[in-house]
């Protein structure tokens, strides 16, 4: 009977090492309780939700085994003493509260090495304890977000389901979506691990192009997900980014600034409310829109977005609009973010038809006040379309009468707010000339004067008119 024993002990002992190499089992040892009980039967209970992590981010080198923490609820089962097994919650000093052997603390502890300091504690009670440790209900996270994200901070994030984690992505997204700015390809997940920090390079670039899911790893309570700027901003890249639901949400209200060759430079917010945002994202020719659109001065080859950082540094994304315009590149067309400021320039060597074609697009304002006085059949103020020239708003102003002369002058009010006056010959059978027939800006005055007949009629209308004024009474006495 006594070699009977020994047998059956010995074949507890190896079958406890069985069952703690599965993974699923958290077992210090097993052998025979004392009310001599046979062995466990198979498994038939789910896996664990660490397991079941652990199985999603095997090829990670991060350290992904779930450690126990306060606020866990767990499944203690000791086999075949059902009077000390059931579910516990881990306590706000880091232990289980058990049957007979009281407190036992299991925070920082895997499921496994948990399992094995609760068989150690039964030890004084039970002859080689064999101790299961399921996580049932996993506590709530603290993970700390930091870098190009829209709202960097400490973020408490739930699990979704028995066997699912919140990931790098969803903790993202919580955090109101990344920037523009944000260096997809290098982002750092850090997880504390026995005293030391472990850190692991994620490419959600190639998640977001491949969908290789193996990037968006499961966090565990204490990870501090990093995201650093990209040094070079592709403009394509950047668009695509804006595209995909890591980016900041299209709700969000935005201020960006335009300053330049526009009508009306400043700063705009753009929102939720605002309709044209709900269309899609804030770009750089909604922008210049908003702003009265480009004057025909602007030099839209070499437009400049300056982008600040995270970090504080300065970002500048050259844009060429006129690739847009010629082309069709809509690559160009950036999505902008909260606290951009669009440059654009004056341009310096344009010719009169590249002017013409600018003031065509639709990011020129739709139409321009313009003011004719003097000897125009109907004198006042205008609304014609920007690439109007000044013999149009001549005619649109019913044309010269009689008494005008064909030298105008034409006075333009200049963004430094100084005024230039000068002297243009009209010939109404010119095409668009930078000299001879300029188109007309937003607040031009053009001034028809008086020709030389019509000068010295009304010279003398204004001598003989008192005298006039007297003849008919006098008439009265002959």
């Amino acid at each position: 009977m006594k070699v009977k024993l020994k047998i059956q002990r010995r074949l507890f002992a190896q079958l406890s090492l069985v069952f703690g190499m599965m993974g699923c089992w958290s077992t210090a040892a097993m052998a025979e309780s004392p009310s001599g009980a046979g062995l466990p039967n198979a498994m038939n209970r789910r896996d664990s939700i660490a397991i079941a992590q652990a199985n999603i981010a095997s090829s990670s080198p991060i350290n992904d085994s779930y450690v126990l923490g306060a606020g866990d609820l767990v499944s203690v089962n000791i086999f075949n003493v059902p009077e000390y097994s059931g579910q516990q919650k881990v306590l706000a000093n880091g232990t289980l509260n058990l049957p007979v052997v009281g407190m036992v603390k299991v925070e920082g502890l895997t499921l496994q090495s948990a399992g094995a300091a609760i068989a150690s504690a039964y030890r004084s009670e039970l002859r080689y304890p064999a101790v299961t440790i399921v996580l049932e209900d996993a506590r709530p996270l603290r993970v700390a977000i930091a870098g190009e994200v829209s709202q960097p901070g400490l973020y408490t994030l739930m699990a979704a389901g028995e066997a699912q984690f919140p990931t790098v992505t969803q903790a993202l997204q919580t955090a109101g979506g990344v920037t523009q700015a944000a260096n997809l390809r290098q982002v750092e997940l850090r997880r504390a691990n026995g005293g030391r920090t472990e850190t692991i390079t994620l490419d959600l670039w190639a998640l977001l192009n491949n969908g290789d899911v193996n990037q968006d790893l499961a966090l565990r309570d204490g990870d501090a997900i990093v995201i650093g700027a990209t040094s070079n901003i592709d403009v394509a890249e950047s668009n695509r980014l804006s595209a995909s639901n890591l980016a900041a949400s299209v709700e969000q209200d935005i201020v960006v600034a335009v300053v330049g060759e526009v009508f009306r430079p400043g700063a705009y917010e753009f929102g939720g409310a605002n309709e044209q945002v709900r269309r899609g994202r804030t770009t750089v020719t909604q922008v210049v829109q908003t702003a009265g659109g480009v004057k025909p001065s602007a030099d839209i080859r070499n437009i400049q977005v300056r982008r600040t950082t995270r970090s504080g540094e300065e970002q500048l994304i050259d844009l060429d609009l006129w690739a847009l315009l010629q082309q069709g590149d809509i690559s160009q067309d950036l999505v902008l973010q909260q606290g951009d400021t669009v440059l654009i320039p004056v341009a310096t060597n344009a010719t009169p038809e590249e002017i013409a074609q600018l003031t065509a697009a639709n990011f020129s304002p739709d139409e321009v006040s313009v003011n004719v006085v003097g000897e125009v059949e109907r004198p006042g103020v205008l609304k014609v379309s920007p690439n109007t020239t000044l013999n149009q708003a001549v005619l649109a102003a019913g044309g010269f009468t009689n008494r005008a002369k064909e030298t105008v002058e034409l006075i333009r009010l200049n963004s430094n707010g100084t005024v230039t006056q000068r002297q243009v010959e009209v010939n109404l059978s010119a095409g668009l000339d930078a000299e001879a027939n300029p188109l007309v800006l937003k607040d031009d005055v053009i001034v028809v004067g008086r020709n030389g007949q019509a000068r010295f009629s009304d010279g003398v209308e204004s001598i003989l008119s008192p005298i006039l004024r007297l003849i008919p009474p006098l008439g009265l006495f002959f």
